[in-house]
């Protein structure tokens, strides 16, 4: 069901296959969603097709798996998360994807607003996150295009950072090149879902890439045990 225009009223939901307005605006018009979902869910599904080869490990917990491999996209790296998560696949997606539950459980993400919704699929969103290793890496803003669609036998959330708007004050703006999560039954114990993410986020700011790569690993890691931890409530 579609649902209006966060913050402009009076005003029917844009289609997903629309333009993307930023607060009712043309001056602020934002690529086309259709080709954007499109190429966004193409490029997540090559991700998820790397041999196994191509990945070195990271970092390993009782909750999840992390791999790295260097990006093509950026200087930095395109990491992969893995874990198996004792709940149905509908149920984890949406505590991932933009909504109501994202700002309950994650211990990262420190404030989040949806600033247009098209399709129940389909939205523009900010968000913040806190500062990490002892505020060496200091608190960042984003500003995502997400999307969510099915893949195989379960879903595909996945998102990429847009370049526009302005910055809040004393917040670096990050940016996530294509990024996301497939989550799918597991064939014998559909009770359970396979979690996978494709995370590859360019921090920017005067950072040491060994920060860099420490809070990645292990922000990746608590994701699953934060996501775990909710679940169950």
């Amino acid at each position: 069901m579609s649902r209006a225009v966060v913050g402009v009223p009076n005003v029917a939901p844009a289609p997903c296959d629309g333009y993307l307005y930023a607060g009712g605006k043309q001056m602020d018009l934002l690529p086309n969603s259709a080709p954007l979902a499109t190429k966004l869910r193409n490029t997540l599904v090559q991700y998820h097709s790397i041999a196994d080869s191509e990945w070195r490990l990271a970092k390993k917990t009782k909750d999840a798996t992390v791999w790295r491999k260097p990006s093509d996209e950026f200087s930095g790296y395109l990491y992969k998360a893995e874990g198996v998560v004792e709940d149905v696949t509908n149920r984890i997606v949406d505590h991932i994807r933009p909504g109501p539950y994202r700002l309950d459980w994650d211990s990262l993400m420190t404030t989040m607003d949806i600033m247009e919704t098209f399709e129940e699929n389909c939205c523009v969103m900010r968000y913040t996150t806190a500062g990490q290793l002892w505020n060496i890496i200091a608190p960042r803003e984003f500003v995502d295009f997400s999307y969510t669609t099915s893949y195989e036998d379960g879903l595909l959330t996945c998102g990429i950072s847009l370049d526009y708007g302005e910055v809040r004050p004393n917040f670096v703006r990050g940016f996530n090149h294509p990024c996301g999560w497939f989550c799918v039954p597991l064939k014998d114990y559909p009770s359970h879902s396979l979690l996978t993410g494709y995370i590859q986020t360019e921090l920017r700011g005067m950072l040491p890439q060994s920060a860099v790569d420490t809070a990645m690993s292990s922000t990746l890691a608590n994701f699953y045990s934060d996501l775990k931890k909710a679940l169950k409530t």
